[in-house]
């Protein structure tokens, strides 16, 4: 098998950084993406489903962005009549935020120190110029040409608000015997995640002149009363936790307020706050299991409360639902692909467990696909300033990739 082209590899991760695909938009990158494909000789087709059928659907998993088109790219090499696998990777990034925190230009794709910095650089751009390293890598060998059943290569939009962009691919029929995510898992191998969903927390108060505070309701004390039952529940939603994979990690259920919004006057009793923020989902739940959680807890917590009782704070699920999600450690794609990296970067690959919601969620439950994660960079630098991603895990994802596309599907 040839070895990992790492001047195309780092030709495709730069042109793939520079193209700053905010969620909502991402038609270049895709137009990008289907070009890039047919240039590996896979078969590509990009699938724009109607919107409204998609958020129709009953396993729509919300959206936080604005939107007037779900392209999908779908690339396919090989014979249908064997057994079909899946490499999938998301193209849209969220916002770069404060560019004053940014010691790198998030859209140029610097190198520094064998590294490539820039926004969605490790989320998860590095794990998609890894899949396109690989198939290169099985074209230049001649074996994608020999290919005992098919192999998919799925880059989807809308990732980071939810997922409907892989629920798209899947209504479209890209589901398949086993699928590997390339999001950034330090190249071990992710074989269960939480979930999240977003809410909306409405609290109400009573205005009142400043110079009259006690005859008003401030909705930001109101707030505190939720917030410390928020904290109460987040204890004890972690502390019931048994399983080894989750409770690894600490805290793999938050709970956090994110945006807050209030006030008109800076001398009038707050009336109002309306407050966003995420909430776990738990492993085994549905979104709509940890909604009904979330909803007891404000509702007793108001029901606690003397004016809260009679003012009831209310809840909203707005944005992305990510469901949780897991695969069976003893399930032939975790075994196999840890045979494989093992042989491949000299070390066995753990099985972890990741507190986020991922697309994973979206083959295992909907897609009827067994999946797992595993790709280059660490997730603490996504969403990040400075994000980036180490060119030496890309270059070795994409062999271990190869390699185990070889072992899944190889014709000899």
């Amino acid at each position: 098998m040839a070895e990992v082209d790492r001047g195309r590899l780092i030709d495709d991760l730069q042109t793939l950084v520079r193209m700053p695909s905010i969620t909502g938009s991402e038609e270049i990158v895709a137009d990008w993406a289907a070009g890039a494909l047919l240039e590996l000789g896979l078969a590509v087709e990009i699938v724009r489903p109607d919107l409204s059928a998609i958020r129709a659907d009953a396993a729509w998993p919300g959206e936080e962005m604005p939107r007037t088109s779900l392209p999908v790219v779908v690339g396919r090499a090989g014979s249908g009549g064997g057994r079909r696998i899946i490499l999938s990777g998301h193209l849209d990034v969220v916002p770069p935020g404060d560019l004053s925190t940014w010691s790198h230009d998030p859209w140029a794709g610097e190198i520094r120190d064998g590294r490539l910095y820039g926004r969605g650089a490790c989320d998860m751009k590095g794990g998609v110029a890894a899949i396109l390293a690989a198939v290169r890598e099985l074209g230049a060998s001649g074996d994608l040409r020999r290919l005992a059943g098919e192999l998919l290569v799925v880059l989807v939009p809308s990732e980071e608000d939810g997922g409907q962009g892989t629920l798209a691919a899947i209504r479209a029929g890209s589901a398949g015997d086993m699928a590997i995510i390339t999001e950034p898992s330090r190249l071990d191998v992710v074989v269960a995640h939480a979930g999240a969903i977003t809410f909306r927390l409405t609290v109400p108060g009573r205005a009142a002149h400043a110079s009259r505070r006690r005859e008003g309701v401030s909705a930001l004390d109101k707030l505190f009363v939720l917030s410390r039952a928020l904290e109460a529940d987040e204890a004890r939603r972690n502390g019931e936790e048994a399983d080894p994979l989750m409770t690894v990690l600490g805290l793999p259920y938050p709970t956090i307020i994110g945006i807050v919004e209030g006030g008109e006057w800076a001398s009038t009793v707050l009336d109002r706050v309306v407050v966003y923020g995420r909430y776990g989902v738990r492993l085994g739940q549905t979104p709509a299991d940890a909604e009904g959680e979330l909803r007891a807890v404000v509702a007793e917590a108001s029901a606690e409360d003397d004016f809260l009782r009679e003012h009831p704070a209310t809840v909203e699920i707005t944005g992305g639902r990510f469901g949780s999600a897991r695969v069976a450690a003893d399930h032939a794609l975790p075994v196999g692909l840890v045979e494989v990296a093992e042989a491949v970067m000299g070390r066995r690959p753990a099985l972890r467990a990741e507190p986020y919601g991922a697309d994973m969620q979206m083959f295992v439950n909907h897609g009827g696909t067994p999946c797992v994660i595993f790709g280059p960079g660490d997730v603490k630098f996504a969403h990040s300033a400075d994000e980036f991603v180490p060119i030496e895990e890309v270059a070795t994802c994409a062999r271990v990739l190869a390699a185990w596309v070889l072992r899944e599907i190889g014709g000899g």
